[in-house]
């Protein structure tokens, strides 16, 4: 329970920066980190073919010391708001590499780049200008999204949140465990029947470190009897140690602006994905506030941009952000000491080369429960912390995550159906792209429609949120704000932000004339019904105001 003071003691009030609770948010955000760098060294030194003296000496460096600015800052502004309010419950907001971001700028950015020159370098570079001018996005929206958050249903930005975390979030490592069961559902029970059931294991030892020590368990345990469960082995563990050593981040100014030559093909991306990451942000914010916590949307934003910056000039083209999950993290006991933990916890993993070496000794199959338990969280508060008449709106403002995620599935399908054939020698290299774009043609044909999930998921953060805001505004028959909201997404859909996989104004019409022209009909109705609903009303107040005779 929190402890409420008078306004006098407020000032006076000195919150713990360290509590049990902490314990457990530390294992269990600090292994959601872990994660998520061992996924981004796999990308940079097996996607990308990085050198490891560039992603060990220089990249990991400047990647941590980002995060644990981050982390140590979002610990400080969750010390000042329990110093404020007098209350010892307050969760410090969790942030660290943005993962949508991780796997669009190495795959849209600095992979094509990389292929094009055949110089890691340069695809480094690129990465580099694309952060750049994302921060810079984060920083100037950090001035207009409090009016936004003002402005837009909080089922609409919880929705589009629970849509991420229900489809990104979620999906990977849910169906991680099911690949490796023997691992992913024993730990994942171990996990619910403790964050969920509130089972205390021996000694208060935390949920996350207990599910981590089962997978490692069962994993090494399985190499005994020839089973090789979760991918662990000796010869692994030896090679790790290779990448050991010491490296500081070092500036990497002069590689930011040579890769400046890149910047139509940047920008194209850059500037969408600022946007998304300007929504994110403000769906965080709010989620934490439902949650009980209330940080400033402004300063929030910018601290993401400054710190994502200060990364990116030392050599890290991966973006800061803040995530997905305070209400997890706090549920689970975490107050302010678990997030200056995990940012220790990451410069100590980058700086020293240990990345590699835990990547060896612990199977992902035993972390991928706890991302799984975050989304189930978040993906219950858009319904738990809103009016259950908003219930179908928050419904319509997933649908655009759906149609991403499943646009995502066969796009990657394609791409490695392509590549095998290619490698097996059944077609063709010059033949890759007719052949894709015959079966796109052929998937209707057999119930999936591909265009369709092409264009609802195009900017599907943005999309959710305003169908989300739509469907709410409707049902309290707030006609106008439902019209103003249909206005603002046709806007944004005649210039690609949503429902389009660019942005621009294609042919002069916009980059989905047909879907933008539709929004804007919706909005024209939603106005006139709002006149015509004002109109009917407007005889009944003037009679219950007339005076009595």
């Amino acid at each position: 329970m929190s402890t409420l003071t008078g306004t006098a003691g407020k000032s006076e009030f000195k919150p713990a920066l360290w509590t049990s609770g902490d314990w457990n948010a530390f294992f269990g955000f600090g292994t959601n980190i872990l994660v998520n760098m061992l996924v981004l060294t796999g990308l940079l030194r097996f996607v990308l073919k990085m050198p490891d003296s560039l992603v060990f000496g220089r990249i990991l460096p400047a990647l941590g010391l980002m995060m644990c600015l981050s982390t140590f800052y979002y610990a400080y502004l969750a010390y000042r708001l329990a110093q404020k309010t007098g209350r010892d419950d307050v969760c410090a907001l969790p942030s660290g590499v943005s993962v949508p971001h991780m796997f669009i700028v190495t795959f849209v950015i600095m992979l094509p780049i990389t292929l094009k020159t055949g110089d890691p370098l340069k695809g480094w570079s690129a990465g580099l200008v694309w952060v750049f001018f994302q921060s810079f996005i984060l920083m100037i929206g950090g001035f207009i999204a409090p009016f936004i958050r003002r402005i837009t249903p909080r089922a609409a930005l919880l929705g589009t949140l629970a849509g991420v975390s229900v489809t990104f979030i979620s999906m990977r490592p849910a169906l991680e465990m099911y690949m490796t069961p023997q691992i992913g559902l024993v730990c994942f029970a171990i996990i619910l029947v403790s964050w969920f059931g509130g089972v205390k294991y021996w000694r208060g030892i935390p949920a996350g470190l207990v599910a981590i020590a089962a997978g490692m368990i069962i994993a090494w345990g399985s190499n005994l009897f020839g089973l090789g469960l979760g991918g662990l082995s000796i010869a692994g563990v030896g090679a790790a140690f290779a990448n050991f050593g010491f490296s500081v981040p070092i500036p990497a100014v002069g590689y930011v602006f040579s890769g400046f030559e890149f910047l139509g093909i940047i920008l194209v991306t850059a500037i969408p994905f600022g946007i998304y990451d300007l929504v994110e942000a403000m769906d965080n914010v709010e989620s934490a506030e439902a949650a009980g916590d209330e940080y400033p949307t402004t300063r929030v934003l910018t601290a993401d941009g400054v710190v994502s910056l200060i990364g990116c000039l030392m050599g890290n083209p991966f973006i800061n952000a803040v995530y997905i999950g305070h209400p997890g993290w706090k549920a689970m006991g975490g107050r302010i000491g678990y997030s200056a933990a995990t940012g220790i916890m990451v410069v100590v993993l980058a700086w020293f080369g240990i990345i590699s070496v835990l990547l060896a000794l612990v199977p992902v199959v035993a972390i991928s429960p706890i991302l799984l338990y975050i989304g189930m969280l978040i993906g219950a508060q858009a319904f738990q912390t809103t009016p259950v008449k908003h219930a179908p709106a928050i419904v319509l403002a997933l649908t655009p995550h759906l149609a991403a995620w499943a646009k995502l599935q066969i796009d990657t399908m394609l791409a490695s159906t392509m590549t095998a054939a290619a490698t097996v020698g059944g077609m063709a290299a010059d033949k890759a792209d007719a052949v894709k774009i015959a079966a796109v043609a052929a998937l209707p044909q057999q119930g999936v429609f591909y265009h369709g999930l092409e264009i609802m998921g195009g900017g599907s953060i943005l999309g959710g949120l305003i169908l989300g805001a739509i469907g709410v505004f409707i049902i309290e028959r707030d006609f106008e704000k439902a019209s103003a909201f249909a206005l603002v997404g046709a806007v944004l859909t005649y210039f690609g932000f949503m429902h389009g996989e660019a942005v621009g104004i294609g042919g002069g019409f916009g980059v989905t004339p047909p879907v933008a022209f539709a929004y804007a009909v919706m909005a024209a109705g939603m106005y006139a019904l709002s006149r015509r609903t004002s109109e009917h009303y407007a005889p009944h107040r003037e009679m219950s105001a007339a005076p009595a005779e």
